[in-house]
């Protein structure tokens, strides 16, 4: 017995000394992985795991030599006492013999025997994994267990107080600005212009837009609306007139065949003039000038044109396509973007600008509402559900196979070494368990034994 607890010891001593060495060669390579590193406070565990399994290693030495001595008191005549301390001392012995078996074939072979159900980590570490991550898939990731957490916490109700704070809506819209900003940052002008000249012209290609402006006439000719556009346009013909009556004349007598007199051209200029002013005047002053009338006739059977003649509309949509096509309009919707843009971006640096006075006044209103609102809660609680749900539910198998691939992928040998430093300690006090219970059970069966007369 002496030499087997000698055995055990140096075995434990060369375990730790493979720990300690383990720990300084890992961190000689910082490219490894989490599980094949070990940190200062691995290193403390494992200290604490050489500090138990040295305690469960006296306790083993000291009830052997409690055997020996009880034997031997036995055999010199010391009385029926001896007989009952070396029957605890020899059952605490098994007891600590079997758990010390049965702690160290979780980890490694006892004693370096290839023992069949021995070092059931490092050889089932694959297995492991793949029923570690079938364990999180039926009992975390499914769609009942993910509804009812997320119910559980009130998710609508907690952001509704957390976003009525102003100091929290504060930095909610400021990391909104940055966001936008670095979104806007680097998207580049052309790729968006690009897009949005295309989603322009694809959106009008694909809605003729001659029944909806003739709709739109017909509507502004029935109230009267254009009659204001009449109104201007007469006045500013009337006062060109006024201020240009030599330019009108001379360009009547410019028309004029060369075989007139002049003095015939001039009467006739003259009287061209007079008559186009009275005209335009006569048109200013009369709401009811027959022209007036007849240009609300021909603005409605155009507008009626537009919405049921096959001709018109297609000739509107052949001069759709043409100014579409033309480089000026993509210069300008280019131009466009690079002004939103601009204004978008300086109004995102500005704490005063009024883009986000109203992201955070919109914030903590419905903040406020969120936090009394059960209607709104329930709502904002569905949507987190559902996102939750599709997610994991689409991705379950990517995410168990996460767990499977991370495990399959860590070396047997550390990570025997690293599970052991982390649980190692409290499996020694089963060691020590076993011995002091082992005693007590051999007490008690050697004493009814006894009694027995057995």
């Amino acid at each position: 017995m002496h030499g087997t607890g000698e055995r055990m010891e140096r075995m434990e001593r060369t375990e730790a000394g493979a720990e300690a060495g383990l720990g300084s060669a890992t961190e000689k390579d910082g490219s490894r992985r989490t599980m094949t590193t070990f940190s200062a406070a691995d290193q403390e565990r494992q200290r604490g795991v050489r500090r138990m399994k040295l305690t469960a290693l006296a306790l083993l030495l000291f009830v052997a030599v409690v055997y020996v001595l009880a034997k031997w008191a036995s055999h010199s005549g010391a009385g029926p006492w001896a007989g009952y301390v070396a029957a605890a001392a020899e059952a605490g012995m098994v007891g600590a013999m079997a758990d010390w078996f049965a702690v160290t074939a979780l980890f490694r072979h006892p004693l370096g025997l290839p023992i069949p159900h021995t070092a059931i980590i490092p050889t089932k570490k694959d297995q492991l994994g793949v029923s570690l991550g079938e364990f999180v898939g039926e009992n975390f990731l499914s769609e009942e267990v993910v509804r009812q957490r997320l119910h559980a916490v009130g998710i609508g109700s907690r952001l509704g107080t957390w976003l009525a704070d102003p100091d929290h809506a504060d930095r909610v819209t400021a990391e909104l600005s940055a966001a936008l900003r670095g979104a806007l940052t680097v998207l580049r002008d052309s790729d968006v212009q690009a897009i949005v000249g295309e989603a322009i012209t694809r959106r009008a290609d694909a809605q003729e837009i001659a029944p909806g402006i003739g709709k739109t006439l017909e509507r502004i000719v029935a109230d009267g609306g254009h009659k204001r556009v009449v109104d201007l346009i007469v006045a500013r013909a009337h006062d060109w007139l006024v201020l240009h009556d030599e330019q009108v004349m001379d360009a009547v007598e410019g028309g004029a065949p060369g075989w007139t007199p002049r003095f015939v051209d001039k009467r006739i200029g003259e009287r061209v003039y007079k008559e186009l002013l009275r005209f335009v005047t006569e048109m200013r002053d009369m709401p009811s000038h027959p022209a007036r009338g007849a240009l609300d006739r021909f603005l409605g059977d155009f507008a009626a044109d537009l919405q049921s003649d096959t001709e018109t509309r297609a000739r509107v949509e052949r001069l759709k396509g043409e100014v579409l096509g033309r480089g000026e309009v993509q210069d300008l919707i280019a131009s466009a973007w690079t002004s939103v843009r601009s204004m978008i971006v300086s109004a995102a640096e500005d704490e005063r600008s009024e883009l986000r006075l109203r992201v955070r006044a919109s914030l903590l209103s419905l903040g406020a509402r969120m936090a009394v609102e059960p209607k709104l809660q329930a709502k904002v609680d569905g949507w987190v559900e559902g996102a939750a749900v599709y997610v994991v539910t689409t991705y379950r198998k990517e995410i168990t196979s996460l767990i499977t691939d991370t495990v399959a992928g860590w070396d047997a040998e550390h990570t025997t070494r690293k599970i052991e430093a982390n649980i190692g300690r409290d499996l020694q006090f089963i060691r020590i368990n076993g011995t002091v219970v082992g005693s007590l059970v051999g007490l008690l069966i050697y004493t009814v034994t006894r009694l027995a007369g057995v």
